[in-house]
């Protein structure tokens, strides 16, 4: 696997110092009385995708998702992919986010940091969209401890984590996707699996999916249909990452963190040579690249992958 670093010289142009004295006072407060920022220790073997199909991630199904109601403050068409509202709101701007202390082993350790991070990504998400105009409600969540069945799917499956727009839900296994990920111990990891997820109820809630969905499925070829599910999941990696830069004045990672996470995009890319019919998620080093473009830039509007110049960037 190739080895990915962060550029030097820190990103965005300082987002602390973008920060008000206030919020950056608030965080400081937060972490020396709770002293709950995440410890960083060494993952061990890393969950390795065979395939699109088994690399803990799928893409969003929308079969049946009801027809969307008449809503004019929801974007809609072609301008709800490439000229969307949400583009032009600026950097996320959360409320301090420190994250608890994450245990593998306990799943009620999974559950209650997924939670937490949970919290973090409807306040933050909700501001960005009231910002924007658009009506935003929250996911609801199933971080589940037994299989079971959504509309979307039954689980556990393949998927390690999954997003059902049909029912607006993050499906999660507390133990499952520990499972999956090697047993893995840093919570970066599953901070951005699980912002990725919620990138996709971002991409619902701002008018993409169903548009997307049906774009999609007016194509002729299985080719055809696959750059659109590229474009989608990559937007997502993004999305991640804008929000886990946005938090890392309250939830800091380090250097061993960003490389765990980017490696992650690595790894639940599409395999390198897979057959072209296989490929949803995009390569290895888009993966990589669009996560650590919202890592950088920490604004949704870093994230258009629907009206890029350069079409390499979303194979």
């Amino acid at each position: 696997m190739r080895a990915y670093s962060r550029p030097s010289g820190g990103r965005g142009g300082g987002t602390a110092g973008r920060r008000t004295a206030l919020y950056a006072a608030l965080a400081a407060l937060l972490l020396g009385l709770a002293l709950l920022t995440v410890v960083a220790t060494d993952g061990g073997d890393r969950f390795d995708a065979e395939s699109a199909a088994s690399s803990g991630r799928a893409d969003p199904d929308l079969s049946q998702t009801p027809a969307p109601t008449a809503d004019t403050q929801r974007p809609t068409g072609q301008a709800a992919l490439v000229d969307n509202p949400l583009y032009s709101t600026g950097e996320l701007m959360p409320l301090p986010c420190p994250a608890p202390r994450l245990d593998v082993h306990a799943p009620a350790s999974v559950e209650d940091f997924l939670n937490t991070v949970t919290d973090c990504l409807d306040d933050a998400w909700a501001r960005q969209f009231e910002e924007a105009g658009i009506p935003f409600e929250p996911p609801k969540r199933v971080f589940w401890s037994e299989g079971g069945s959504s509309p979307c799917r039954e689980y556990p499956s393949s998927a390690g984590a999954f997003y059902c727009r049909t029912v607006k839900s993050i499906y999660i296994g507390t133990s499952d996707v520990v499972e999956k990920w090697g047993g893995n111990e840093q919570s970066a990891v599953y901070a951005s699996l699980l912002a990725h997820e919620y990138g996709h109820h971002v991409q619902g809630e701002a008018g993409l999916l169903e548009y997307y969905h049906d774009q999609r499925g007016k194509e002729s070829s299985q080719l055809l249909r696959n750059e659109w599910t590229r474009k989608s999941e990559l937007q997502a990696n993004c999305l991640a990452g804008v929000f886990l830069g946005a938090v890392e004045v309250s939830y800091p990672l380090t250097k061993d963190d960003i490389d765990a996470v980017l490696d992650d995009a690595a790894a639940t890319a599409d395999r390198a040579g897979a057959p072209a019919a296989e490929r949803t998620h995009g390569s290895a080093e888009n993966s990589v690249l669009w996560l650590e473009h919202g890592l950088e830039q920490e604004a949704p509007g870093a994230c258009n992958t629907w009206s890029v110049e350069d079409e390499s960037v979303v194979q």
